[in-house]
């Protein structure tokens, strides 16, 4: 008999207040972990070409240009491929999503009746894990379907009702579905939890035990996290079987970010502060983080009124037009682009030259995610946090 669990609805987010002992911190360096080399003495065991998936996978792999795998893919992609559970603990910015699609995508097309299930805290990651999913399947006729709120749910539904391969989801979105009996949990056999400690962060832990709660016993199950605290201890003990660990986190923050603060003099002058940094040379791709929506939207009006080609990505945003501002600054149509925590987990965007936070982050967790994503796939970024 499965155990049955309320839920409760944790779709408000608000953020908190950096706490004074992080100010501190920040102001006296003791936060920031200065770069003196960028770059990596990794070498992979493996090569993509040397991995024991179809012929179709390895080319789409070329097509993407993927050379060597990053660490976290050369430890996880062999046992997930041997159908071992995997804990799977790597910075972001690592090439997690390679790691666990690439063996589940291989597993689907020798045996198409095999479902996969893939959970993750934002819908910015959702979609970006489903635009990979479509690289990585070109011409192997494998389908997905995309949950996630702030899209249509009637399209969700006519997608779930033609038996998807993948079925990608947020926990708010994908707990309506189960409700309105369009998802059934037991009919995945492969399950991931993505950047699970964010998930917990933002108060979906009794949604995940949840969704656990409704999951065959049989199953391969995956669990990605860049931290682990005690409540995601919680989630694991009920999760995964025998799992390999595989961490390749070997700092908080990566080698190639150059980090340091910016100290406000006046508040009242802070925004002429960006402005002038802004101007500068080589600032040629910015993401900058707020603490709250409506001073992200401010900011964000604030920069277009100075002639700045800027956007804002934030939970008071429909998804049709956080998506849209998004792929404009993934286009080069706009070069800045402001977000809020709750918005931007995960995002997967190449070439950013610079993280600002504009607003310091409430924990140094948060620190960690904002700053990593610039210096991505081993390229070197620079990450700027305002301190008064």
């Amino acid at each position: 008999m499965r155990s049955t669990y309320r839920v409760r609805s944790y779709r408000t987010f608000t953020p908190k207040p950096p706490s004074a002992q992080l100010i501190n911190a920040i102001k006296n360096s003791r936060f920031i972990e200065k770069s003196e080399n960028a770059g990596s003495d990794f070498v992979a065991k493996n090569k993509f070409a040397d991995f024991d998936i179809c012929q179709q996978l390895k080319t789409n792999i070329q097509h993407k240009e993927y050379d060597s795998p990053t660490p976290i893919q050369d430890e996880s992609i062999p046992p997930i491929l041997e159908g071992k559970d995997i804990i799977g603990i790597a910075n972001t910015g690592t090439g997690k999503t390679a790691a666990f699609l690439i063996p589940l995508i291989n597993k689907v097309f020798k045996n198409p009746s095999e479902k996969v299930f893939i959970l993750a805290p934002t819908r910015e990651l959702a979609v970006q894990i489903n635009d990979e999913l479509k690289d990585f399947t070109a011409g192997m006729r494998i389908s997905s379907a995309l949950c996630i709120g702030g899209a249509n749910m009637h399209r969700q539904k006519m997608n779930l009702r033609r038996n998807p391969n993948f079925v990608i989801g947020t926990p708010g979105r994908v707990r309506d579905l189960i409700e309105h009996r369009s998802i059934n949990l037991s009919q995945f056999r492969n399950v991931v939890l993505d950047e699970t400690d964010r998930m917990v962060d933002i108060g979906f832990i009794n949604d995940i035990k949840y969704f656990i709660s409704l999951l065959p016993e049989d199953r391969q199950s995956l669990f990605f996290s860049a931290t682990v605290s005690g409540k995601v201890r919680e989630i694991i003990a009920s999760f995964v079987k025998n799992p390999i660990t595989v961490t390749v986190k070997q700092r908080e923050t990566a080698e190639n970010i150059q980090q340091d603060i910016i100290k406000t003099a006046n508040r009242g002058k802070k925004v002429d502060q960006l402005h002038d940094l802004l101007i500068k040379d080589g600032f040629a791709k910015v993401l900058i983080f707020g603490r709250t929506k409506w001073g992200v939207q401010k900011l964000a009006d604030e920069l277009v009124d100075r002639g700045f080609k800027a956007g804002a990505i934030h939970g008071n945003k429909g998804q049709n037009q956080r998506q849209r501002t998004l792929d404009e600054f993934k286009k080069n149509v706009i070069n800045i682009l402001l977000a809020t925590d709750v918005a931007s987990r995960g995002l997967d965007i190449p070439d950013v030259s610079h993280v600002i936070n504009y607003d310091m982050p409430a924990t140094y967790d948060d620190y960690v995610h904002r700053i990593g994503r610039t210096g991505r796939a081993n390229k070197k970024g620079i990450a700027l946090t305002f301190v008064d």
